[in-house]
């Protein structure tokens, strides 16, 4: 496995494995790597020949106070990682290769409709950041495919529409979520949690797994099981940012009829913000 920096090296690498015929999948990450993302890593390197991972933390998805500056890097260990999982090329460039202008100066990929409420509400700019900087990915690395997880269930949406919208030739490709035994979703926030807050955590995907089951008996109260929802998370001990009940494809409030549901929640545990997601079929 290499590591490179710069995205000349980046192309010379990648030019050779096209003139080899090889197929090439890529895996965005911002490093402190995880179960999680390894096993991002591991699917890709099932369908391609050759995995690249990047290592990025994006400084133009971090809204006004939120954990820029203390966001793990953590490369060596994250190289140990990838190295072990099969993982071929490694993409650790510096913001001022990714932007060489500044951020005040970089044309943004703006996705709307689908990044709209949600994480859009709650970290304005937060998905123009992340459009932007796949699109430059897609461009750097020109992958077959990509591979995202579902965690960020926002995300993922916004990214495929991107790519439809753009017509960008890379296929993106879901990953299920990877959980801890309690249930908590793997992130790398969650080592920001005090030993207190971690045995609160699990609240999250149990609140998910509740309402869920109210839904699957049932229920069609779309707004009162939110509400309910957001109580419990808070009796929990979390701070809710958002309980919401929506339509898989297009994000937007469910309706009775609707057949495909995702339900989607943000809450603050001390000064970590938690995400994660459940979809459903009725």
């Amino acid at each position: 496995m290499r590591t490179v920096h710069s995205l000349k090296e980046l192309r010379t690498i990648l030019r050779g494995y096209r003139q080899q015929g090889k197929t090439i999948g890529l895996v965005p990450t911002m490093g402190n790597l995880h179960e999680g993302h390894i096993s991002l890593v591991r699917k890709a390197a099932e369908m391609a020949d050759v995995v690249v991972t990047s290592i990025f933390v994006n400084p133009m998805q971090f809204g006004a106070g939120e954990d820029l500056d203390r966001y793990p890097r953590t490369l060596a260990e994250d190289q140990d990682q990838l190295a072990a999982a099969g993982n071929t090329l490694v993409f650790a460039p510096t913001v001022a290769e990714i932007y060489p202008e500044g951020l005040a100066r970089q044309t943004q990929v703006v996705v709307p409709d689908v990044s709209d409420g949600h994480c859009g509400a709650s970290r304005p700019g937060h998905f123009e950041g992340v459009a932007t900087v796949v699109t430059m990915l897609f461009n750097m690395v020109q992958p077959d495919f990509a591979v995202f997880g579902e965690k960020d269930f926002q995300q993922l949406a916004v990214i495929r529409k991107m790519v439809r919208d753009l017509m960008v030739p890379v296929d993106v490709i879901g990953s299920p979520t990877v959980r801890e035994d309690d249930g908590l979703a793997k992130s790398s926030r969650n080592g920001f949690l005090s030993p207190e807050e971690r045995r609160v955590a699990p609240a999250v995907f149990q609140t998910l797994q509740a309402i869920g089951e109210e839904i699957a008996n049932g229920r069609t109260d779309f707004q009162a099981l939110e509400s309910e929802a957001e109580a419990r998370l808070a009796k929990a001990g979390l701070r809710p940012d958002y309980f919401n009940i929506v339509n898989s494809q297009t994000l937007k409030p469910a309706n009775p009829d609707d057949r495909d549901l995702t339900l989607l929640v943000a809450a603050f545990l001390g000064t970590t913000r938690l995400i994660d997601n459940l979809s459903l079929s009725r």
